[in-house]
């Protein structure tokens, strides 16, 4: 066989063998998921779930999937993001509240003792909350946290709050929805702190985003019709509030519920007791090289009685170092 034949013959094979490869990559609607128990749990219950003629098929008005914010969705370490946001908005405010100096918590804000921040407990953190998330309308509140979050950057990683986000997870929003599904997010968090950025981010509208809320109330400030958010607590949307807020907005029960911590415990236990097929989904944090190891003891995200209680049910727990390939798409 003449030269050149041979390497007609060997270009050919080098370039069916980078088609395979970017076939199977293409149709891997998971890439960043190692091929792991997890991976084939969700492919299995959504193929079963989207499948016409499968005995498990749900009609795609029923196809609703939940998903927790913080430490599921995007990271929550060292605190919660939200929680840094109005710690920044203290230090903005400041300068008009010179009495702070001297009012806990704020005084040991502006000293930058967390720690005496934090002995006044969920007191302390309530009082911050409703200084820096009140007082306001909410298209002031929305144009504030629009400005936090393009430009505030995470402690450790110095990226964006957007660029903290799991591409796992990012895969799996866009996987469900080309699968019939619409998707949900269901946080702790506050609700007008989420719906400036979730589109964007995740590709969930404001109009699909469950949280924690104040009370508002209608005015008009020179002849034009406002919403003034109040310092009261209206709802929190959070462990045993989860499964409430999905039923005052959504209406139906989820057929599938993604979460991290003993907070997602209840919308877990309430999506997956309805009839037919059901999914539910832990993020376990087991890898302190590439982001965070922690569960039963941390103060943040508490991973414990959801842990045990996706034993007994059955539940698929994510063990992020084993499972996923990538974290963030920052990381190489």
């Amino acid at each position: 066989m003449r030269p050149n034949n041979k390497l007609s013959i060997i270009s050919f094979v080098v370039l069916a063998f980078a088609l395979t490869a970017a076939v199977a990559g293409a149709q891997d609607p998971l890439p960043s998921w190692n091929d792991t128990a997890s991976k084939k749990a969700i492919i299995t219950f959504v193929g079963d779930v989207s499948r016409e003629g499968s005995p498990n098929y749900v009609t795609p008005a029923e196809r609703i999937a939940t998903f927790d914010n913080d430490g599921t969705l995007w990271a929550e370490q060292p605190m919660y993001f939200q929680l840094i946001f109005a710690l920044d908005r203290v230090k903005a405010l400041a300068p008009k509240h010179p009495e702070w100096k001297e009012k806990e918590p704020f005084a040991s804000l502006l000293k930058g003792d967390m720690k005496g921040v934090l002995a006044g407990g969920e007191k302390s953190i309530a009082e911050i909350m409703m200084v820096t998330h009140a007082g306001m309308t909410t298209a002031e509140f929305e144009k504030i946290v629009q400005d936090w979050i393009a430009t505030a950057k995470h402690p450790k990683t110095g990226r964006l709050y957007t660029e903290m986000v799991y591409r796992p997870m990012l895969e799996l929003l866009a996987y469900l929805r080309a699968n019939g599904f619409k998707t949900y997010i269901v946080s702790g968090g506050g609700v007008e702190f989420m719906r400036p950025w979730a589109e964007k981010v995740y590709g969930i509208p404001p109009e699909q985003v469950i949280g924690s809320s104040i009370k508002t109330k209608f005015d008009l400030r020179d002849d034009k019709p406002v919403l003034v958010r109040l310092p009261e607590i209206n709802f929190v949307d959070d462990g045993p509030g989860k499964p409430v807020g999905i039923q005052m907005q959504i209406g139906r029960r989820p057929v599938a519920a993604f979460g991290n911590s003993d907070g997602d415990l209840q919308m877990l236990q309430w999506t997956t007791a309805g009839s037919g097929p059901r999914f539910g989904l832990l993020v376990h944090h087991t890898d302190a090289e590439r982001e965070w190891a922690y569960d039963r003891r941390s103060p943040i995200g508490k991973l414990d009685k959801a842990l045990n209680e996706a034993q007994v049910r059955g539940w698929t727990v994510v063990d992020v170092k084993k499972d996923w390939k990538t974290i963030f798409a920052f990381q190489k």
